[in-house]
This record gives C-alpha cells, structure tokens and sequence, in this order.
C-alpha cells in the first residue's frame, strides 16, 4: 500500500503535546480580537497568516514563543477559551485524532480577570462540547511556566489536584528551558506526586540532557516533552528506556527552534530503532502550521516511517496517555482493530503492552 496524504489523515491518531495557545484559527483571532476590542499586530488576515506561522524561518526557543502573546491576547474570557478548545477538537476531528491531551497554562489568562478555575471550566466545556459533537477524547495538562516564580507553579500544582478528575489529567512545565532549571520547581511536582498526578515536562529542547535528567529524578516526570538532546547521554537514555519513559516529539517544532540542525538530523528514527517509547506530536498547529498528518508524513519521508510504525507509535501513544488503565486498554483494542480491519493490517498479535490481542484471518 502506497503511503500518501489522504492515507496519513485516515489513519487513527493519539496526539499528546498539544498547546491551545499555539493552536488558534486565524479568523479566530481576528473575530475575537474584534468582539473583545483587542489590538493586534495587524487586522489584515493576510498579514497574519505570513506573520503568525513561522514558516521557512528558523527562531530560537524565545523567539518561537514570543508568538504566543498575539494568540494570548484573544484568550483572555471563558466565551473564547470555550470556543477554541471547541474549534480545536473540531480540526482534530478531520484527521482522525482519536484521543487528545491539550495543555496550557491557567496564569497566562488572567489579564481581564478571569479566575484560574474559571478558565479551566471554560476549556473542558469546549473540550466535552467537542467531544459530544465529534467524538474525540480529550484530557487537560495545567502547565507551570519555567520563567515564572516557582511559587506560581505550586499554585498551578495545587490548582492540578483541585480538577483532578474533573477534566485535568496531568501537569506540565514548559517555557524558556535554559537558565529556568526544572529542579526549582520541584516543590510543585512533590504535591503533584503526592496527589498520584501524572506529570510531563518540556526538557531536552532548548538545553541539554541535564535537563532531562532534572526532570526525571528531581520532579518525577512520568514523560519527557522534546528530548530531542537526550541522545547526547547514553547512560541516560538507556534509563530512560529502561523504565519505558516516553518521548513527546514534535519535528517540525524541533526544526523551527533549532533543536536540531537539520530535520534529516532529527533524532526520532533513532530512538525508535533503539526501542524508546515515542510519539509524534504537533506542538502549536498554528505557529509551526502543522498538523498530525503533517508529521506523519515527515516521518514517512525523512525516516521511512511505513504503516505498521505509525500503528505501533499511535498504540504506544495511546499506552502512555493519562488516563486509566481500563480506559487506555479498550482505546488500545479500538486502535488496533481499526489498523486492522480499515488498512489490512493483520500481524498474528497485536501489542498492547497490558495483554495481547489476537488479530483476526
């Protein structure tokens, strides 16, 4: 079977390392900017869409995320948090994204006075409409802000617990990575931890596998968002593998911060190749203007990513979503029958990693 475009967006997909504020619509913007009486850079659409995306261009980690205060600035009310958790399910929808974590961070939309528990129910309020219109599963990550006091990060922590259960999954800690070491924010994970919360952190991105190594050993995190340096330690990556600690990658993001040099140079083929867990991801849909289907088919084309990989990397996403065992095993045998019965995929077992189900002849 030959691998092409409109393959790749039927294929059933597990996404988790998404940003809401890095995957806005453009009209979105423009519409909310109008209602909400919001200056932007520019009104003109046009102007935007050759701004907003990144493009061919390649910035540093900062740079990428200084996009974030235009798209920020218009999700500043429930009414346009709902409505772009909403939109962003429905756009998952076309490409067949079966289950989705979505993360961002409650402290960054507080410029109006929006309470931080009231943001999060405006997001699971789109999410949960998304999901009874389109069928896609979604959880929450709350995320601490590296650059932001630590102090603000236990409060999100505590925010964390507070909805666990309640539409949030997990936490996270993301932003400017060098010189914002995880381990200063280790207070936020210990009550994190101690709630049994799941936790995922960005390292390995914009600095080195030191950064991994805090992440795990001083803040628990139970996945690693990037780790696109963590090849660079051996050792490391061996107990990263070892203890079956998934990998967030996001490609063509990597590509716009200057993870790596060269996409060619990505180290995705080789994790894989080495038996880590990884998962591809699209990061921020708007600003590095990407999709699933987009990074599947990097994959394909950089790596020779075939079929039975994206089978296996969807089902190892999906093992390591945060959500419950029982939850993750029934999407598990979802998954895998429809590999199997909508592509022809018929391997004598299929691999779930809790029990082995049979395929059918």
């Amino acid at each position: 079977m030959s691998i092409n475009i409109e393959l790749l967006e039927r294929l059933p997909k597990v996404e988790l390392h998404c940003h809401l504020d890095g995957c806005l619509r453009i009209e979105t913007i423009l519409d909310i900017a109008q209602k909400d009486k919001v200056k932007l850079p520019s009104h003109d659409i046009n102007v935007l869409r050759k701004t907003l995306p990144i493009g061919d261009n390649r910035v540093t980690l900062e740079e990428y995320i200084d996009r974030f205060n235009i798209t920020l600035s218009v999700m500043q009310t429930p009414e346009s948090l709902k409505r772009i958790a909403f939109e962003l399910i429905e756009d998952v929808a076309k490409e067949n994204v079966r289950y989705i974590e979505i993360r961002y961070s409650p402290i960054l939309h507080t410029k109006k006075g929006m309470m931080l528990g009231e943001s999060i129910e405006a997001v699971r309020a789109g999410l949960k409409e998304g999901e009874k219109e389109f069928g896609v599963k979604s959880g929450i990550i709350i995320c601490g802000i590296r650059n932001i006091s630590p102090e603000v990060s236990l409060k999100l922590a505590d925010l964390t617990v507070q909805y666990k259960n309640k539409g949030v999954v997990g936490f996270d800690l993301a932003g400017a990575e060098e010189n914002f070491p995880a381990k200063d924010h280790r207070e936020a994970f210990y009550l994190i931890q101690n709630n049994n919360i799941n936790a995922t952190i960005h390292a390995g991105e914009a600095f080195g596998p030191s950064s991994i190594h805090q992440a795990i050993h001083y803040c628990n995190a139970h996945r690693i968002g990037h780790g696109t340096r963590l090849k660079e330690d051996k050792d490391l990556m061996n107990y990263v593998n070892d203890h079956r600690i998934p990998l967030e990658i996001c490609l063509t993001s990597n590509w716009h911060t200057r993870s790596v040099r060269s996409l060619k140079y990505h180290p995705a083929r080789y994790y894989y190749d080495e038996g880590l867990r990884i998962s591809l991801n699209t990061d921020n849909r708007l600003i590095s203007d990407t999709t699933l289907t987009k990074e599947f088919a990097l994959a394909h084309e950089l790596f020779g990513f075939y079929l039975n990989d994206f089978r296996r990397m969807t089902i190892t996403a999906m093992k390591s979503a945060f959500l419950s065992y029982n939850t993750r095993k029934d999407m598990i045998r979802e998954i895998a029958e429809e590999f199997e019965q909508e592509f022809g995929l018929m391997p004598e077992y299929v691999e779930t990693g809790y029990q082995k189900i049979k395929a059918r002849k």
